[in-house]
């Protein structure tokens, strides 16, 4: 398996989203080998809860987030959020889905790269992970709580920092 690049290689939005897997398009036309998303729970804490307090973290830029970062975000997120409220005090919701399916064009190093190596002709890349593609003012992950203020402040900063670009806490 090969070994995760940077993610400055992948958070701008700079080429049209590659989205053609098997579950959206017929089977004639869909990227094969997609990698499954790190992102399996989109919903944490008490569901049905009525909680008086809610916000949302919002990038300020556009960006792709990977699903790598997601995850981590959700899990620190939730860890604080359980931590202050218990397991029920709380509501935590994802908002975007990884979608985007990035790829990688493999090259060839080392003695006698060059006879094996097609350099940059047919460059699509293989598939390598997933990404959601967000915008500007769109909430990446929405919580709700009835206790302080600050705790849901901090816990959504607190996931705020694992993902890429700057990000800020709003009121709903």
């Amino acid at each position: 398996m090969a070994t995760l690049r940077p993610g400055r290689c992948y958070n701008r939005l700079t080429k049209k989203p590659n989205t053609r897997t098997a579950l959206r398009v017929p089977k004639k036309s869909y990227v094969k080998g997609v990698p499954v998303s790190k992102i399996h729970q989109f919903e944490m804490g008490n569901k049905k809860g009525d909680f008086s307090i809610k916000y949302s973290l919002v990038p300020s830029v556009d960006c792709q987030v990977r699903s790598n970062c997601l995850e981590s975000a959700r899990i620190s997120a939730t860890k604080y959020l359980t931590n202050k409220f218990g397991d029920i005090g709380f509501f935590l919701k994802m908002r975007v889905f990884p979608h985007h399916v990035m790829r990688q064009n493999f090259l060839a190093t080392g003695a006698g790269a060059d006879r094996l190596s097609q350099g940059m002709r047919h460059a699509f890349g293989k598939p390598i992970g997933q990404a959601a593609r967000v915008k500007k003012g769109q909430p990446i992950m929405s919580a709700a709580v009835s206790g302080k203020e600050a705790d849901i402040k901090e816990a959504l900063r607190r996931a705020a920092r694992k993902l890429p670009g700057s990000c800020r806490v709003v009121k709903n």
